[in-house]
């Protein structure tokens, strides 16, 4: 256990930094004490707006600095690298941005470096915080829904050629991966946790207005061991702008959909039995971008279980069964077959090297 406030570094300044800064500085029992970037004007920029040291060398940064937690929001493919050198260098507790890393073999790495050096990995999956998404656990947990037959998600988001253009590691395979690795990832999560790993996966991915090496859109069937079936689809080939990120659960006994763009506010919840379950009230949130506000209260989860040593649903254990889906997908696609989840897929091109 850690006493507080918690000292936290960021490594990596880029889009999603300003979500992680703004949470950490907000939050009493966190402080942000240093960042860095390769790219130096990225990490000047918050050193000079948040009066702290910034770096471009991790190395550097964590022998000079007293950190407690080092938050990893480097490209996706370059996670477990960072995860594993800074948790064996110098036994640091680790927030990573989602995806874990882009190949299994990696997200075992990555558990077994922090069992070995006693430090706790957590993965930002913050769209299990959100107060609708929260009611929608419980309301499955409860057995509202009676028999599962249909679950659903839908990722209908607009990224455009200038957003991949940025940075070279974007839209790749080697470092990113496509709308299902990135952008649908949270969505593929929620899909997982509210369910159960599904048993078997059928796919298709296609890439159809921007010039990229992986997919912008994607569609998956997916059969669940109790029989229920599941539909995604995602794409970030959405015009003009970001209309959709939304799940919705149909049951014998009921049905819920929590859309907006973020999963973040109800739209359906009607049950036979309405008074045993009513409509939850002051559920619904409205942030501004897709990122939403779970941020925040995921930083805060991360302090009080370092804190107190409570165990996460953030672990790496958790986070890994999402990558498995999409890999699974993935492969499904590519062979052109049903993949059953039971067979260990592992899409080679995914986290390629070279």
């Amino acid at each position: 256990m850690i006493q507080s406030p918690l000292k936290f570094a960021v490594i990596g300044c880029g889009r999603i930094a300003k979500k992680h800064i703004e949470a950490l500085t907000e939050l009493p029992e966190t402080s942000l004490v240093a960042v860095c970037d390769t790219k130096e004007d990225r990490a000047n920029k918050w050193a000079q707006e948040l009066n702290i040291p910034y770096y471009t060398d991790y190395h550097s940064m964590l022998q000079a600095e007293d950190i407690d937690v080092v938050s990893i929001l480097t490209p996706s493919g370059l996670h477990a690298a960072h995860t594993i050198d800074i948790v064996n260098c110098y036994g640091k507790h680790i927030v990573c941005e989602k995806p874990i890393c882009l190949r299994l073999e990696d997200a075992d790495r990555m558990i077994a470096a922090c069992k070995r050096k006693k430090v706790r990995l957590f993965v930002v999956l913050q769209n299990r915080l959100n107060s609708a998404i929260t009611s929608l656990k419980e309301a499955i947990d409860d057995h509202a829904f009676g028999k599962i037959v249909l679950a659903t998600v839908r990722l209908r988001w607009s990224r455009q050629q200038h957003y991949y253009d940025q940075d070279e590691w974007r839209g790749t395979w080697s470092l990113d991966g496509g709308c299902l690795t990135n952008q649908a990832s949270h969505h593929v999560d929620l899909l997982q946790w509210l369910l159960g790993m599904p048993k078997e996966v059928s796919a298709n991915i296609a890439t159809r207005l921007l010039n990229i090496e992986v997919e912008d859109t994607a569609t998956a069937l997916l059969t669940f061991a109790d029989g229920a079936l599941g539909i995604i689809e995602a794409t970030t080939a959405t015009r003009p702008i970001d209309t959709e990120g939304s799940i919705s659960i149909l049951g014998e006994k009921g049905m819920a959909e929590i859309g907006g763009f973020a999963v973040n506010e109800i739209k359906r919840w009607q049950f036979t039995h309405s008074t045993q379950h009513p409509i939850p009230s002051s559920q619904n949130e409205f942030p501004d971008t897709v990122y939403g506000f779970g941020h925040k209260k995921f930083l805060d989860h991360v302090s009080i279980c370092l804190r107190n040593g409570e165990p996460s649903m953030f672990d790496g254990i958790h986070a890994k069964n999402s990558l498995a889906l999409i890999h699974a997908i993935y492969e499904a696609s590519d062979q052109k077959r049903p993949v059953k989840l039971t067979d260990g897929p592992h899409f080679r091109k995914l986290g390629l090297k070279g």
